[in-house]
């Protein structure tokens, strides 16, 4: 029970209402709970729900908003530590990399008011460009990791780590998985508790990181790992589960369920933290253990931490490097250890499912812009949004995708290596142009790159769920304010070719990107329709095949449409198309593309 809680019960009051929180409401509500005042984030699967909950407490709390990118939302988060104010930064994995400039710094200044950063790791890579360690940036960073293992600590920690970040004069991390931040689990939530602000520091050789404030910083840093190291020694949100034998097992965060859903009667110490370890403690538990088995998500951490210690730690020998942890994961490796045995035969439920292709939604206005470039047989190089599903048949156009923002500047390194023959296209989406794209299309004009940059403008955040950005008009609290203007902006950036067109036109969106490809220089084409699905589902009446005129080219099959599928009826031995009326939305792109006119409306 929260301390929170616990207090309500010694007065006689009634105990707080338990409920279902995921991961990232818990998050959320922990930072609610602890009096932040200013939170920002950029969305990011698996962490975007963390900034919508904290948007949903009243404006009175606090301040919450979406920022162009995870970097800006630190450092906004930064800004209202300075002021004396606790604050919080959320983002992905990914996003840290973005952010690593600023926590680095800050690392060394440390807070004023109490600074957190909650970050989603994803093991299992579903729904990211790589499968990186947050730890590790920890480490990198000498900042401190929490690491909860359900609903309940997420919330506890997440309140926890403002109080440790003030009194340790440090940012903190909260690290949560994509399992963690989408699984619910009961949670007893406490009360709001309001912080006075603290008084700006007037202390430039803390505050302001030129060479010879860092260089009396960094030793401050180095005394602070160590009396974290002491604390988190005795620590009670560090837990050991007695047992038997003389093999123990350490963990962190949410393999320790898996553990103990897998293993009996064993000796475990579950850490709270990783980063820095709790060396004494860890030393106590080691002590008459001949065996001490680490099982913890990803890299290790821990188990190399335990090694230079001196303890005869054995962990990624037995448990992968790589993927998602499960219950089936621990006991394979716990058998590979020899601490149970081995399971003989097929699983249980050893049931693979139906696959389903990936593909974009029906009526997806990326769907004529991918359809063009393939037309155009052009060198694109792609970016992180739904559309980075282009890469696969039918549409199969996109040839690179590194990461967030980084297409445009790809295409200038290709136009400059001078190697290639095809047209050179970069495609971006609305809000990862304005994450990291403008200053690479500031780079091209520049330098006179002879390319063309294909901004596809959705007007939302689509691929995390529907996020306002600065072009949609709205805030996180979905008031009103200032909206980018793409076309007034790219031509201030010094653009001259600067086309917008709808992407539901196919014979037009055809055109301006020849048009576009035979200009010298940087051009820009602004494909301008809004998703299908967010804020709203968009659906006009659908389309239908007339059986009787389909010749079944199948032309309209390349579109990757999910309302697209097969008839019963055949022509010339191939089969004719139909299409699902619930899941058409009347966009008419297949009807554009039919070569015998058989796809119209629907009749009311």
């Amino acid at each position: 029970m929260n301390q929170q809680a616990t207090v309500a019960v010694e007065k006689g009051e009634a105990r707080p209402k338990s409920r279902p929180l995921t991961g990232n409401e818990a998050i959320a509500r922990g930072a609610w709970e602890a009096g932040v005042k200013v939170a920002a984030a950029y969305p990011g699967t698996p962490s975007t729900e963390i900034m919508e909950t904290l948007g949903r407490y009243p404006a009175a709390d606090l301040h919450a908003q979406w920022s162009t990118n995870e970097k800006t939302a630190l450092d906004v988060a930064i800004g209202a530590s300075f002021s004396g104010v606790r604050a919080l930064a959320s983002m992905k994995h990914v996003g840290l990399n973005v952010a690593a400039d600023a926590l680095m710094s800050f690392s060394y200044i440390g807070v004023n008011g109490g600074l957190v950063i909650a970050v989603c790791d994803d093991p299992g890579i579903h729904s990211s460009q790589n499968e990186q360690d947050s730890r590790i940036f920890a480490g990198f960073a000498r900042v401190p990791v929490l690491e909860p293992a359900d609903g309940q600590e997420a919330l506890e920690y997440t309140r926890i780590a403002f109080d440790m970040s003030e009194e340790f004069d440090t940012p903190v991390m909260v690290r949560a998985t994509t399992r963690l931040s989408h699984t619910r689990s009961t949670v007893t939530p406490g009360e709001r508790i309001e912080v006075a602000p603290r008084p700006f520091t007037e202390s430039p050789a803390k505050n302001v990181m030129i060479p010879a404030h860092a260089r009396l910083r960094h030793p401050e840093v180095l005394k602070r790992e160590d009396m974290l190291k002491e604390a988190l020694s005795k620590s009670p949100l560090n837990r050991i589960d007695p047992g038997e034998g003389r093999v123990g097992v350490i963990t962190a965060g949410m393999a320790y369920g898996y553990v103990r859903e897998t293993l009996r009667n064993v000796p475990v110490l579950k850490l709270a933290a990783s980063y820095p370890l709790a060396e004494d403690l860890v030393r106590d538990f080691a002590e008459g253990l001949d065996r001490i088995i680490v099982v913890e998500e990803l890299e290790p951490v821990i188990e190399n931490a335990l090694l230079v210690m001196g303890l005869p730690a054995e962990g990624k020998a037995f448990f992968p490097r790589m993927g998602e942890f499960s219950p089936e994961v621990i006991r394979d490796g716990f058998a590979r250890a020899g601490l149970i045995e081995a399971r003989s035969g097929d699983r249980p439920y050893n049931v693979a499912p139906m696959p389903r292709p990936p593909v974009l939604c029906a009526g997806c206005p990326h769907t004529s812009c991918f359809m063009a470039l393939r037309a155009l047989d052009a060198r694109v190089a792609g970016d992180i949004g739904c559309y980075t599903l282009s890469v696969v048949e039918p549409l199969k156009s996109m040839d690179t995708c590194v990461s967030m923002g980084s297409s445009i500047a790809n295409a200038v390194g290709m136009a400059k290596a001078g190697t290639h023959t095809k047209p050179i296209i970069a495609t971006i989406g609305d809000s990862t142009f304005l994450h990291s794209g403008i200053p690479p299309l500031i780079d091209a004009v520049y330098n006179n790159a002879d390319i063309t940059v294909f901004l596809l403008d959705n007007h939302i955040t689509a691929m995390t769920g529907g996020q306002d950005h600065p072009a949609t008009g709205k805030t996180l609290r979905g008031e009103d304010t200032a909206r980018v203007d793409f076309e007034k902006l790219i031509r201030a950036l010094g653009v001259e070719f600067v086309e917008v067109t709808d992407s539901y036109d196919m014979a037009s969106m055809y055109r301006t990107l020849r048009e576009a490809v035979d200009h010298k220089g940087v051009s820009v084409v602004i494909s301008n329709r809004p998703c299908v699905l967010d804020p709203v589902k968009i659906k006009g009446p659908p389309m239908v095949v007339d059986q009787s005129k389909c010749v079944a080219c199948q032309s309209c099959m390349n579109l990757g449409c999910p309302a697209l599928t097969w008839s019963s009826e055949y022509f010339e031995g191939r089969h004719k198309v139909a299409i699902d009326p619930q899941a058409c939305i009347g966009c008419t792109l297949c009807a554009q593309v039919c070569s015998s006119d058989s796809i119209v409306p629907a009749k009311a």
